[in-house]
């Protein structure tokens, strides 16, 4: 056993812990946030994307390794590129086969066939790994020390930090993509009035399918980091992240990519420190709670202020 540290190195570890894990649930709901600002319905498909390209990159980086005889850097480009073309053409068939036809129809249609879709990709992964996992060699994992307690170290690995940076930049890159570009405008119009947007000559069609397949996008590029970091994503591992997102946006913060990400990276965070102090199988029941309660008190809020 190690060496005990001290409250305040603790805490910092799951601090640092929780910063990791929070910079996927960012980019996972920065891109949520895109669609759902569009569709203003929930998309259960998100996360189901999301664990799509983690596993479409884990299956081509071990066919590039075991049958190409790829180095691993070669490998993993490999599963990178595959990844994001297969995320991108399932978001694209999404866009147009499920979610343009049903967006102006009621809610409920859109939550049960993005469900399908969810659930569709899950087999399609299931599938393809013959029911069985298959595990990423440890990449990046040399440690970097943040601070030293005594004998304890405050660590990340190195691949932790990669994938921060990674999120980082591309959160930053989509943001400004949002605010300078025609397309961001063009987005902005159709989240506050597509009528209004179309007969002011917005290209409705095009700005969607654009934003579904950028969004599908991020939640790819968040599925690798995570394969990538763990070595691994199971089955049913997107419906749980697309779930936390969807939380997050359901309280509000879905009207901005940027404010979504935030929170999810709080959500990141939390989850750390639950770890940290307490048991861990009951972390996803205790988060959902939190979740829940914040939700049912914003509607408590909401209902009061109409009524003033």
């Amino acid at each position: 056993m190690g060496p005990a540290p001290t409250p305040m190195a603790y805490f910092l570890q799951q601090i640092l812990n929780g910063v990791h894990i929070g910079a996927i649930y960012a980019l996972l709901a920065f891109g949520y946030a895109m669609t759902y600002g569009v569709l203003r319905r929930a998309n259960l498909a998100h996360g189901a994307i999301f664990a799509f390209g983690g596993q479409v990159g884990i299956l081509a980086t071990v066919f590039g390794w075991n049958v190409l005889w790829l180095t691993l850097p070669a490998a993993l480009g490999f599963g990178v590129v595959l990844a994001f073309a297969f995320a991108g053409l399932a978001s694209h068939l999404i866009s147009r086969a499920v979610l343009e036809p049903l967006r102006t129809g009621n809610p409920n249609t859109i939550v049960a066939a993005t469900l399908g879709v969810a659930i569709v990709l899950m087999e399609l992964g299931r599938l393809a790994m013959e029911s069985r996992d298959l595990w990423l060699p440890p990449i990046l994992a040399r440690t970097i020390v943040f601070w030293r307690d005594g004998a304890f170290l405050v660590t990340l690995t190195a691949i932790q930090l990669v994938d921060i940076a990674i999120v980082i930049l591309s959160i930053a890159i989509a943001a400004i993509w949002l605010v300078r570009s025609r397309f961001g405008r063009d987005w902005r119009a159709i989240c506050d009035d597509p009528l209004a947007a179309a007969m002011c000559g917005v290209d409705a069609r095009r700005t969607f399918r654009t934003t579904v397949v950028a969004s599908g996008m991020l939640a790819a590029m968040a599925g690798v980091l995570a394969a990538i970091h763990f070595g691994n994503i199971s089955f049913d591992t997107g419906l749980v992240f697309g779930l936390k997102v969807l939380f997050v946006a359901a309280l509000g913060l879905g009207g901005s990519p940027l404010a979504a990400a935030l929170g999810a990276a709080g959500v990141g965070i939390a989850e750390s420190l639950w770890t940290g102090y307490f048991a861990g199988e009951w972390r996803d029941a205790g988060i959902f709670s939190a979740l829940i309660l914040l939700l049912v008190l914003r509607s408590v809020d909401l209902a009061r202020d109409r009524n003033v």
